[in-house]
């Protein structure tokens, strides 16, 4: 089949395993996969996934909720550090927490697990955890959190991190030029506020930035460049409509609100983000790829000097729930299903 200039074909990998979230490459080239009801596996090089990882942190595998994404460690090779994203269970509900751990690859084991961060406030709703976890260049690390659904007014709310995108160092610290740090009534870990839902974020490799994709209502998923500081709009403005039809706040632009770099309407419910670099497949290099869930397609965002060009879209007949570049140059795909699976797009030839 042809996508976006390229002939491809899309090949299974790994069968059997529930829910998979997100995906992180081991140095060899294994693969650790999350699910969302809270197991960690290591994924070998034939398929083969690995018993459950000991020593997960409990998680609210409720709604949306559950054990969410995985990233490496920048020093992965030296410290043997990984980082989770999941929903944690807390006194009258739950919220979006990331744990920092040390991976014994042999013995199946996360060890010295630490809590480095924790969304406030806790909601009882099981639904818009966000989140994805972006290394830095600098080394500090960015969490992308959701509005909680019925907590959406709180995105504009700088005393909570609801809606919000923070950037924290790797043990949790605050990095000294956050825009809010210092400043009264606000979170010093807030990098960007006003969104709704992230489930998609990845670094563009021109310029190091953030590129992230959250989920709107009734249509306005959008694609964004945070910048630090800068108000993105949820519920004030957006794309989109409500679910039963309703408009969304005050209309599609206000002053002091960010305009998204795209959106789509109707949605495709956006998750997963990776920009591809590798030689593999040329026509793909420089653009931006995110899995639809409710369109169950891949999709590739055309990035044109700096800015989004179109999409175009590669049916897979199964939700996309994240999308991560190999070591070996394919775009690997986590389906979620309850027997989901990962699959490869690679060259037809």
């Amino acid at each position: 089949m042809r996508f976006a200039g390229e002939s491809v074909r899309v090949v299974p990998f790994a069968q059997g395993l529930e829910n998979p979230w997100g995906m992180a490459f081991l140095p060899d080239g294994r693969v650790l996969v999350t699910e969302r009801p809270g197991r960690l596996r290591i994924v070998d090089g034939e398929g083969r996934a690995s018993e459950p990882v000991a020593g997960v942190p409990k998680v609210f595998a409720v709604g949306q909720g559950g054990l969410l994404d995985v990233a490496l460690d920048p020093d992965f090779a030296a410290n043997r550090f990984i980082y989770l994203s999941y929903a944690e269970p807390r006194t009258g509900g739950a919220a979006t927490a990331v744990a920092r751990a040390k991976l014994d690859v042999q013995a199946l084991r996360l060890d010295d697990l630490k809590v480095i961060f924790r969304q406030e406030p806790v909601h009882a709703t099981g639904q818009h955890f966000g989140s994805r976890l972006v290394f830095a260049r600098d080394g500090t690390l960015f969490v992308t959190l959701g509005d909680r659904y019925s907590l959406s007014e709180r995105a504009q709310d700088l005393s909570t991190t609801i809606g919000k995108v923070v950037r924290i160092n790797p043990d949790g610290s605050i990095p000294a030029d956050n825009p809010f740090r210092g400043k009264a009534g606000a979170r010093p870990e807030i990098f960007s506020y006003g969104h709704r839902n992230v489930q998609g974020a990845a670094l563009e490799p021109a310029t190091g930035a953030l590129w992230t994709i959250e989920h709107g209502a009734r249509g306005g998923d959008e694609v964004n460049r945070p910048e630090p500081g800068r108000n993105y709009g949820w519920p004030v403005i957006s794309y989109g409509r409500h679910y039963s039809g309703g408009r969304i706040g005050e209309g599609t632009e206000k002053a002091g609100m960010e305009q998204p770099l795209f959106y789509w309407d109707p949605s495709i419910a956006p998750s997963g983000a990776a920009f591809y670099t590798a030689d593999l497949m040329p026509a793909f290099k420089g653009h931006l790829f995110t899995g639809g869930l409710a369109a169950q397609t891949l999709v590739m965002v055309k990035i044109a000097d700096g800015k989004v060009a179109g999409e175009e879209r590669l049916d897979i007949g199964a939700r996309v729930r994240d999308v991560r570049q190999g070591p070996d140059g394919a775009l690997w795909l986590a389906l979620d299903a309850e027997d989901g699976a990962i699959v490869r797009v690679v060259p037809a030839r």
